[in-house]
Order: structure tokens, then sequence, then C-alpha cells
């Protein structure tokens, strides 16, 4: 079983996706909280296998949150709940420690999938809005220690990461590369080694800002 903590301040937006979420057999909600200050205090103690993060809310932000609980290594998989006006703020969550990003009128199918997939130890984007925040990334501050250009990327490895960029994960790479999962794993994994970052939403956004991809 799944456990998930849902963080929003609107109350009807955290019943919707507590219903949509009650439909699936594998997932329950363990905890809600209604701005980030609750969130911080009740997310350590619940312990939940993924939360699903709003980023506009009283008290502290969403990304308050993540920043504080990723200090304090008590971080668990994220997804930002997000609209289509929080471009710049949702960039800044996916570098404050979130593995993906949906939006709040998510359906049933995307909402299991993203819970099962962070839970599992994967990252999602969101594709029908993954342009426009590869749009805005120009507009971003770079928030990254360095921007040196990493050991410098194989062909098939900037292939792979230009798919990752588009929201794939391994197994759909694989199948459009006509390669084994098991290579398209080691080389993210190299991937992730030459751009010095621990995951694959940090690839792409540092790829992006560095121009490779």
């Amino acid at each position: 079983m799944i456990s998930v903590c849902l963080v929003d301040d609107q109350n009807l937006v955290r019943q919707g996706i507590r219903s949509l979420l009650d439909l699936a057999p594998d997932i329950r909600v363990v905890a809600e909280c209604a701005d980030g200050k609750q969130a911080v205090e009740a997310i350590p103690k619940a312990r939940p296998d993924v939360v699903l993060l709003d980023l506009r809310m009283p008290n502290m932000t969403g990304i308050e949150v993540l920043q504080t609980l990723s200090a304090r290594n008590e971080l668990p998989p994220t997804v930002i709940l997000t609209t289509f006006d929080d471009d710049q703020l949702v960039l800044s969550g996916l570098k404050a420690g979130a593995r993906g990003y949906l939006l709040k009128d998510v359906s049933l199918e995307q909402l299991v999938e993203a819970v099962r997939t962070v839970a599992g130890g994967g990252s999602l984007v969101a594709p029908v809005v993954t342009q426009r925040l590869l749009a805005g990334v120009g507009r971003i501050q770079n928030q990254f220690s360095s921007l040196e250009q990493p050991d410098p990327l194989t062909e098939r490895e900037t292939e792979i990461l230009r798919l990752l960029a588009g929201g794939y994960s391994n197994k759909e790479i694989a199948n459009s590369l006509r390669v084994a999962e098991g290579t398209v794993k080691n080389h993210v994994s190299n991937i992730l080694s030459k751009l010095g970052v621990r995951d694959r939403t940090r690839a792409v956004l540092k790829a992006l800002e560095l121009g490779i991809v």
C-alpha cells in the first residue's frame, strides 16, 4: 500500500484528489495539510511514501516546505500540484527537491500513475506543460552552484537526455531506441554522473541551462 500526504490550502482540491486516490486499491491518504507550516510538522510524523504538494500556500510556501524538509533529510518523494501560471515556481520546486509536477485538473489515470511512479523511485514531467516550462528556463535565475561545462555527453547520451526532457520513462526510451531497458538505465547513470546531479529532473534542468539540449 502506497501512503500519501496531501498538502494544499484549498479544501476542494484536497477533497477532489483524495476522492480520486480512494479509487486506487493500492493507495491511501494518511495525512492532509492546509498550509506549509502544518506540512513540515506532519510529514516527518506521518512518513508518507509520496507527498502531493501545492506551491502557493499561506504561512509557508511549497518551496519553503521542500527546502526545510530537504535540509533535515526528511523529504519524501514529492510531486508538485500546479496550475498553468506557476512556471517559475515549478522550476524552483524541482530544483528544491521535487520529483515532478502535475496539473491540478489531473485525471485519475495520470494521478495514480504519478503516485506509483514516484513511490517506485522514478520522476515525472507532465507532457501537457513540458514545453511551456522548458521555454521558461531562460527566464529563471540560475540556482546551480556551478555551470561549468561537464564532461561531454556521447551522441546516444544526448539523445536519451532529450527523451528524458520529454518526460519519457526508461521503458519508453528503450522501446523507442530498440535497446534493452538496462542499457538505458546505464546511460542515465552516466548522464547523471557527468552532469553532477542526483536525479533525472535535475539532469534535464541543468542540461537546458547549459544549452546541451
